[in-house]
């Protein structure tokens, strides 16, 4: 689903939005340092498994912890984003938007004095609203509404979807640089603002259509 979002390649004059480059491994953690080498990808990565079931993600911290990584799993640069995340709800039309803490950003410095590879719970799921939190506005301010509507909307069209979630991220030290870092259909909605009040929308508006 994020190689839709890449083949968008949404540009306007909100924003960018594209994805982190990223690398799926089948099989044979080995190949894995050689495999990231050919694709360019720099360190540190994220790496998420391919079972829908599990929600651990693991960072890798130099190319030596990349064969600690347990394929099948996507391998995702990491980008500096302030600690916050976009949680962005899709229900039909409507669209809302939520600040989540996520992982803080990393230096060079920190990148060089801690080799391995850390695991964590899928921050999306875990981690705390950060709505209220008093951020530097240039970190904590939400994306700009149009550029989100006109991405929910090549989003359906493309994936056949009324109901899925994305996490966005803004890079750091940029006003208007967006990744779509994660994709989930019928995610859950129960920390989503009013939600029962937009869901029960969107359900009427498909008994209305089917009249």
């Amino acid at each position: 689903m994020l190689e839709d979002v890449a083949d968008l390649n949404l540009s306007d004059t909100y924003g960018k939005v594209g994805v982190p480059r990223q690398l799926v491994i089948e099989k044979d953690s080995s190949s894995i340092p050689d495999a990231v080498g050919k694709a360019d990808l720099r360190l540190p990565i994220v790496a998420k498994p391919l079972a829908a079931k599990s929600h651990e993600l693991s960072l890798a911290y130099d190319k030596f912890s990349l064969q600690m990584l347990e394929p099948p799993l996507v391998l995702q640069e990491f980008i500096n984003h302030g600690g916050i995340l976009f949680k962005v709800y899709i229900v039909g039309e409507a669209v809302k938007v939520v600040r989540r803490f996520s992982l803080p950003d990393i230096s060079k410095r920190e990148l060089a004095k801690n080799p391995g590879v850390f695991r964590f719970p899928r921050v999306s799921c875990a981690a705390a609203s950060a709505d209220e939190a008093d951020l530097d506005p240039s970190v904590g301010e939400l994306p700009p509404r149009p550029l989100l509507e006109k991405l929910a909307k090549e989003l359906r069209r493309r994936l056949g979807l009324r109901l899925f979630n994305l996490d966005i991220i803004r890079e750091l030290g940029t006003k208007d640089r967006y990744y779509v870092i994660d994709i989930n259909y019928f995610p859950g909605y129960g920390k989503m603002p009013e939600y029962e009040h937009i869901f029960t929308d969107f359900l009427l508006s498909l008994v209305k259509q089917k009249q």
